[in-house]
Order: structure tokens, then C-alpha cells, then sequence
């Protein structure tokens, strides 16, 4: 499996963990509510800020692309 699967299946396995532990569980994937796409982009941009410089090169993104999107608001697409 290439680095990016790897890192996209673990991030992909915290959220699916996390919102288990909420209570969000049954929604749609196509069309997600307001509020679990806001909680998703806050917890997927927060990942994405522990990212190490190997896999943010797995993943194509250089230490400051990860940075700068890793630090905007979660309201912000």
C-alpha cells in the first residue's frame, strides 16, 4: 500500500472512531449535515497538522500548504 493510503486510512479510522464516539453515526456520505462537515473539516485539519514531513510528502503537500490549511476555521471550506 502506498504512503498516501496508509495515511489517509488512518485518518480516515480517527474520525470514523471519534464520530463513534459522539453519536454520529448513519448519516450519508454524500451529503453530510452542516454540523458533521464542520466537525469533520476541524478533526481532519487537526490531523493534518501532526503530520510528519514524510507523510505530508506521502500525501503531495509541503510543511506550509499543510500548516495554512491546517490552521483555518473549521467554517471555511
Amino acid at each position: 500500500m502506498s504512503g498516501l493510503s496508509d495515511v489517509r486510512l488512518a485518518l480516515h479510522s480517527q474520525e470514523l472512531e471519534a464520530g463513534q464516539e459522539r453519536g454520529m453515526t448513519g448519516l450519508a456520505p454524500g451529503n453530510p449535515s452542516c454540523w458533521e462537515l464542520f466537525w469533520r473539516r476541524r478533526h481532519t485539519r487537526k490531523a493534518l497538522l501532526g503530520l510528519s514531513r514524510e507523510q505530508l510528502r506521502d500525501i503531495g503537500l509541503t510543511a506550509e500548504q499543510a500548516r495554512q490549511e491546517g490552521l483555518k476555521p473549521f467554517w471555511r471550506g
